[in-house]
């Protein structure tokens, strides 16, 4: 089950928020813990002493992904409250039928000051707007780069040395429109393979020596006839199959 925010706002220089419905609203049990200074690692402590029928697993979208949490329902968190001997608690409880009351009266907590000011009312409300949206689009923009920054990291932890064709396999992969050829031609003209056609074709530029990004693996190939001679691969380095999967990941043209 995933749940919609009602009411957002600072109670008692708490975060506040409010989920669900305001017929059957609903609070994420690890906040009430903090609300009333609990023991966190003692949540699970907590909810033991609620009622089933008083708490829920939900799904909220929190750091990036969709997690499954402990919620409570009115009663489970006025539950929680009365069982804590703390001041706190029984000044939460007070706010919190308050702005529950004023929810299901007006669709919002309404203080007296949004109710009888209209500038004021009107400023609360495109407040409450932006940042909404400012929340949705960083929610949106955070669920989009979460497929970039797990293949990034994946490929940072990595140390081994890849050839340029397992390259681009892997960006293909990953939505990079990019084959072997088309990334050897990008890497030339890019001026990290060498372009002079010969012996040190597709091999690294000094360039990308300096900055790491490729080795040389030098292979020895022994003949029929007794002579010998030796083969150069240009392999990708740790370092940089993560420099240029950024690249690709942020976009750059493969022209450019």
């Amino acid at each position: 089950m995933e749940l919609t925010i009602i009411n957002e706002q600072e109670v008692l220089g708490k975060y506040f928020t409010v989920y669900g419905t305001a017929d059957e609203p609903l609070f994420v049990a690890k906040d009430v813990a903090e609300w009333i200074e609990y023991d966190l690692s003692s949540v699970n402590k907590m909810l033991d002493k609620i009622d089933e029928d008083e708490k829920l697993v939900g799904t909220l979208f929190r750091s990036g992904q969709n997690r499954e949490v402990w919620f409570l329902t009115e009663n489970g968190l006025y539950e929680v409250l009365m069982q804590s001997r703390k001041p706190l608690a029984k000044e939460f409880k007070k706010k919190v039928k308050e702005i529950l009351k004023s929810i299901r009266k007006h669709g919002l907590y309404a203080t007296d000051q949004l109710l009888n000011n209209p500038d004021f009312a009107i400023a609360a409300f495109q407040a409450l707007k932006e940042e909404r949206a400012r929340k949705q689009a960083l929610e949106a923009q955070i669920e989009a780069d979460r497929p970039k920054v797990l293949f990034a990291g994946a490929v940072s932890a990595s140390k081994s040395s890849c050839l340029i064709g397992e390259l681009a396999k892997i960006l293909k992969q990953n939505g990079i429109d990019i084959g072997q050829n088309k990334l050897f031609q990008w890497l030339r003209s890019n001026g990290y393979l060498i372009s002079r056609r010969g012996e040190s074709w597709n091999q690294p530029t000094q360039k990308s020596m300096q900055l790491g990004l490729f080795e040389l693996k030098k292979t020895n190939i022994n003949h029929a006839d007794g002579h010998t001679t030796v083969n150069t691969t240009t392999k990708v380095t740790g370092k940089g199959q993560q420099y240029f999967i950024n690249k690709f990941l942020n976009q750059e043209h493969l022209t450019g």
